[in-house]
């Protein structure tokens, strides 16, 4: 099916040229985004449900927790990766994400209601696709599944640097200390001792994932996309899928919202007692609480500590 093109945005280009020379949309893109688009959200009223409402759900946790957190945030970079062989204009696509990721960090800093985002997934999506960009200009895209498996290996060696290592499982190392004192260095994966984000994607490691997708669809692209990939179609999965971006713009301020709702609804339901959020009484709400105090020190307490967040809006839990 033939469809107009809307490129700079999630589903700008999941675009393929036809036998006719029409451009295509690619339904495969569509439904594995669509799906992760919805995962992302379950996985957000889930960490609502038990984090802020105290609702009992014991399953989520680590490992489990980790696990359905990374297969969202993966395969979003990964598919947009995929995305830079088939955009008309990755440096128009990648300053879209940068002013997105900034409208982001300004209603989630204003909203006030959890650690405001900075450096979060679509940041890392833009830069990722700038550098994309950046490497298209000097014919230096890394192409075929060769490469593609190189960058991976390269992604699970670099996933600990934010906290502080290299390497995998027993054969990490730890990195000195005075790499993570520089500050203003959060944005590429050294986050210094006092930085603090609601949802962290640094340019490191998270490039290497990106272009592992952007080098197998160069591949996929030079040998023509399966009838079965373009016209993959589960309506609601790639309805969703066509309009990630939205939704995913959509979903950030609900939830920056609701909390406070949530919140505040608790706090009017409390006849002269602390708004207890699920907490034991006498911790209080918000940022100076022991519960909220606890988490947010897992982000302040440098690399020895620190674990990345991965999911859009989850900002703190016990299983970090």
């Amino acid at each position: 099916m033939a469809e107009p093109s809307r490129a700079g945005d999630m589903q700008s280009s999941g675009f393929a040229k036809g036998s006719k020379g029409q451009r295509r949309r690619i339904g495969i893109f569509d439904a594995v985004r669509g799906f992760s688009v919805i995962s992302m959200v379950l996985f957000h009223l889930c960490y609502d449900l038990r984090f802020l409402a105290g609702v009992g759900l014991p399953w989520f946790a680590s490992p489990l927790q980790d696990i359905w957190r990374a297969s969202i945030s993966w395969t979003f970079l990964f598919v947009a990766g995929c995305m830079c062989t088939l955009s008309r204009s990755n440096l128009r696509r990648g300053l879209t994400y940068g002013a997105v990721a900034l409208a982001i960090y300004a209603v989630t800093a204003l909203a006030a209601v959890d650690t405001p985002i900075s450096f979060g997934i679509i940041y890392c999506m833009s830069a990722c696709t700038l550098v994309a960009w950046a490497l298209g200009r000097v014919n230096c895209l890394p192409r075929g599944p060769i490469a593609a498996s190189a960058l991976f290996v390269c992604f699970l060696l670099a996933l600990g640097i934010p906290s502080g290592t290299v390497g995998i499982g027993p054969f990490s190392v730890a990195l000195p200390h005075a790499i993570y004192s520089v500050p203003g260095l959060a944005w590429l994966g050294l986050p210094g001792p006092g930085f603090a984000s609601g949802d962290y994607y640094p340019l490191i490691p998270f490039v290497f994932m990106y272009l592992a997708g952007t080098s197998m669809a160069s591949w996929f692209k030079e040998r023509g996309y399966s009838d079965w990939a373009i016209n993959a179609n589960v309506p609601p999965l790639n309805f969703v899928g066509r309009h990630a971006l939205l939704v995913y713009v959509v979903h950030q301020p609900f939830c920056c919202f609701s909390r406070a709702w949530y919140r505040f609804t608790s706090a009017t339901r409390q006849r002269g007692g602390p708004c207890h959020l699920g907490l034991h009484r006498g911790q209080h709400m918000g940022p100076r609480s022991s519960a909220f105090s606890r988490m947010r020190s897992q982000w302040q307490a440098g690399p020895a500590r620190y674990r990345p967040h991965v999911i859009p809006g989850n900002a703190h839990g016990p299983s970090s």
